[in-house]
């Protein structure tokens, strides 16, 4: 059987997509499906060597020959850099998913919870700088270009935890907590998706964020984070990684045509209570 009018709204064939924090464990699965659906992928992410393994594992299976590429999108230069010469060599860019962002929680698991009364500014800064500020210059530079081409679409991913508070109460004994420059950064990139959307209007350019529930990641989260969290959704489980494969190429393709300026909350319930 052949489905014509889906393949054609989920068709990525021949479209530049650049996605952030490529390497991780959420970014190799959007990056398996966008090259299932033909898309020339630019892989951007700090971490050379799992790129440079994943560029080759989706060149292998898929055969588009995605691109690897190591910048540091806190720098604004850099990244000014990249989109510059990427739209040289292709001559457009089609979309763009802010995917990179800093886990709290792994590095939390070592060295224990940090309080809101005692949290670093160091740290604040340095999340901040990547789940937020290195969005906004993503967003600015990708964005003009494809201000320009009259074409274009973005996804900034943000948190559950950028829309309500986070429920401290079923960290534990796990030493996790989700931490304020968390909230903050993720809450931050709900509004700049919107005032993006608003600001390209007569561009064509489609901004929008997909608000993701957690991930259970066995490599540091423990059974009874993982009990505890799975109570509060409503179909009882935290989303495996391979959930959000579908969301990010629906909003990442023409199937989504209609819509900018929108959040789409996949959460298994978890907001819904």
């Amino acid at each position: 059987m052949k489905f014509k009018e889906v393949n054609k709204l989920f068709d990525l064939s021949g479209k530049v997509i650049v996605l952030t924090g490529s390497a991780g464990l959420l970014g190799s699965q959007y990056a398996d499906i966008l090259s299932d659906a033909g898309a020339k992928l630019i892989l951007v992410d700090k971490n050379s060597k799992q790129n440079n393994k994943l560029k080759q594992k989706l060149n292998d299976k898929y055969h588009t020959n995605p691109v690897s590429i190591d910048t540091d999108i806190t720098s604004k230069k850099e990244v000014k850099e990249l989109a510059n010469n990427l739209n040289k060599k292709f001559g457009h860019i089609d979309g763009l998913i802010n995917n990179a962002f800093l886990n709290h929680a792994k590095q939390q698991s070592k060295n224990g919870k940090n309080s809101f009364e005692t949290f670093p500014i160091e740290v604040w800064n340095k999340s901040i700088e990547l789940n937020l500020t290195a969005v906004f210059f993503c967003c600015q530079e990708f964005g003009k270009i494809m201000a320009r081409q009259k074409k274009g679409v973005i996804v900034n991913i943000s948190s559950i935890y950028g829309i309500s508070g986070a429920d401290q109460r079923i960290y534990g004994s796990s030493k996790l907590n989700s931490p304020v420059s968390y909230a903050a950064s993720k809450g931050g990139i709900v509004n700049l998706t919107k005032y993006l959307a608003a600001y390209w209007h007569s561009k064509n350019v489609r901004v929008n964020t997909l608000t993701l529930g957690g991930v259970q990641d066995n490599s540091y989260q423990n059974k009874e984070f993982i009990k505890n969290y799975s109570k509060k959704t409503i179909l009882g489980r935290m989303a495996k990684k391979e959930d959000y494969k579908g969301a990010i190429l629906f909003l990442i393709s023409d199937a989504s045509s209609y819509m900018t300026g929108s959040n789409l909350i996949i959460d298994g319930g978890w907001t819904a209570w």
